[in-house]
């Protein structure tokens, strides 16, 4: 069978830069394939994508040498428009890709283009509207929507158009839990309803395999340096090698000295085969494994009491929400999307004002202080970068806040220099903000923070884009300053992160609290999972494939001996 996608010898070099992104590409897809590409930030895998779908070379210009053929045919004789009817891209950013006012007119745009007849149109935006569940929401506006209702617009507007292959670009970077598993089960269901051929560009190494893929591609610096299956890629030492976080459950068996061989079928908690060895191996350390320590009762630095909000359209974002942060302690605040823990930190950094309620911050009156006033002390790191950066140049950005404080220039330049470097954006110092990617801009605006050095600092999604090295330094940054007395507060849906750097919970759901425990505690009941939108950590299903009754305890032993190795 011959192949859809075939790169051979494929080099990219984009004008700007001297040398090439990609290097001597050899690559197969064929016809039904689901294909996972990952690889750290920069690795190139983003350039192969919009060489797939066209948008190199008619938005980002260079030179190519080699070939790139799609069905049998040289992209380089295809227009834009002749590759749009292949290959339907689904972006990381839902709303960069929305073009209607309304759900229908979005879906229905590449109908119109092609001057599809009025009823057709209709029967056709009706039923893949129906596939992807947004049926119900014809008449919205996209920007109405949840994360997760987005992502299944762009889908449906792809779709609409019956394209064979589809490209997800990090679909699970801006939804919670809950929705990220749902988005990977849709993906599955229309792969095989329609017999699509699917390529996912993502981070999130354990939800994708949460459905089958074919192929895992692993690019470093431009080239491919793996092509194998998941198990193999389990089995192997090649996530290690190239700094991409493998599943929770896998990390837990090697702990426990358990051997990942592919004939186990790794790739997934839901399939792996354990032997008795195994799973005595996995009671063995279990047992022997200390719980660590509890979450401490120090002073309270933050207190919001009984903090109820509603936004001028009514929706009532939060009722009655009482949170303690307590002095040198590192928080998650989970939640599904719309949960209210956005609103909650507008609130504490005055951008909005409480309808009922009391915010103290050391026992001050935080009412009482203007946005400037709080920022002196409370630092906030906003979820979308393209809303804080206003600046050209990489290092301008970063410092902004100290030159708006009067800081001498040269303790501007060191304590600049520092922060870049610790998280990642050294070399780039000298870059124009515009020229990187999402997950960059993401690390600008925390180093833009970070380099105040405030009381507390409060991050939403603070890792969201971000490769496991860079994931790995920001966190740990994050750790460094939390030991030197800074409190910080995490709004996220990363499991993995609230579990690896985080003693306590705040759960949040439609605007209440929902719980306020220990995160293994929150990870391991089913109850509060499913009302909070969260998902269930891979260590709570390992935990009950090895009989151990348990899990949170399994659990707190897995944070224990994880920080102890990282450490």
């Amino acid at each position: 069978m011959d192949p859809i996608i075939k790169f051979h010898n494929f080099t990219w070099k984009y004008n700007a830069q001297a040398e090439p992104t990609l290097h001597d590409i050899n690559l197969e897809i064929f016809e039904g394939e689901k294909v996972l590409i990952c690889g750290p930030s920069g690795c190139g895998k983003s350039t192969l994508a919009h060489c797939i779908n066209g948008l190199i070379p008619f938005s980002y210009k260079g030179e190519s040498s080699g070939s790139l053929t799609i069905f049998g045919k040289e992209t380089k004789a295809l227009s834009i428009f002749d590759m749009s009817k292949m290959v339907g891209t689904v972006l990381q950013d839902s709303d960069g890709q929305f073009v209607g006012l309304t759900v229908a007119e979005d879906i229905a745009f590449a109908l119109e283009n092609d001057c599809v007849p009025q009823k057709e149109l209709f029967e056709r935006v009706a039923k893949v509207a129906g596939e992807v569940s947004v049926g119900e929401h014809l008449h919205h506006a996209p920007t109405e929507l949840s994360g997760g209702q987005k992502q299944r617009v762009s889908l449906a507007g792809v779709m609409v158009d019956d394209v064979p292959v589809l490209l997800f670009d990090e679909p699970l970077a801006n939804l919670d839990p809950a929705t990220g598993k749902q988005a990977i089960e849709l993906i599955d269901e229309i792969k095989r309803t329609r017999n699509a051929t699917v390529i996912i560009i993502e981070h999130r190494l354990e939800d994708v395999l949460w459905r089958d893929v074919d192929r895992v591609i692993l690019m470093q610096d431009g080239r491919i340096a793996a092509d194998v299956t998941p198990d193999e890629l389990l089995s192997s030492d090649l996530l290690k090698t190239y700094g991409i976080r493998e599943p929770l459950y896998i990390t837990a068996l090697k702990y426990a000295g358990v051997e990942i061989l592919p004939e186990k079928a790794p790739h997934s908690i839901r399939s792996i085969n354990l032997s008795d060895d195994d799973v005595n191996a996995v009671k063995n350390w279990y047992f022997k494994a200390s719980e660590g320590a509890a979450p401490g009762n120090g002073e309270i630095l933050l207190n919001a009491e009984h903090i109820s909000f509603a936004y001028d359209n009514g929706r009532k974002a939060l009722d009655d929400v009482s949170v303690a942060v307590r002095k040198g302690e590192m928080l998650a605040i989970v939640g599904r999307n719309g949960a209210g823990k956005s609103t909650f930190s507008k609130l504490v950094c005055g951008f909005e004002r409480p309808r009922n309620g009391s915010l103290l911050f050391k026992g001050q009156d935080l009412m009482k202080l203007s946005i400037k006033e709080r920022a002196d002390s409370i630092g906030y790191v906003m979820q979308n970068p393209n809303q804080m950066i206003s600046q050209v140049m990489i290092a301008d950005e970063v410092a902004l806040g100290l030159k708006t404080r009067g800081v001498p220039e040269e303790e501007i330049t060191r304590r600049v220099e520092d922060t870049l470097k610790i998280c990642g954006l050294y070399p780039f110092r000298k870059w124009p903000v515009s020229a990187l990617s999402y997950g960059q801009k993401k690390r600008v605006t925390i180093a833009s923070i970070l380099v105040l050095d405030p009381e507390i600092i409060i991050l939403d999604e603070p890792t969201a884009g971000q490769d496991f090295r860079h994931y790995t330094e920001i966190m740990e940054f994050l750790r460094e300053i939390n030991r030197r007395g800074i409190t910080v507060v995490m709004i996220t849906h990363d499991m993995h992160l609230m579990l690896e750097y985080c003693d306590r919970a705040v759960v949040l759901s439609d605007g209440r609290k929902l719980a306020d425990a220990h995160c293994a505690a929150v990870l391991t009941d089913p109850d509060l999972i499913e009302r909070a939108s969260l998902k269930l950590t891979s260590l709570y299903d390992l935990a009950h494939l090895c009989g151990i009754e348990d899990a949170e305890g399994f659990v707190r032993c897995f944070i224990a001996c994880d920080r102890e190795v990282r450490a």
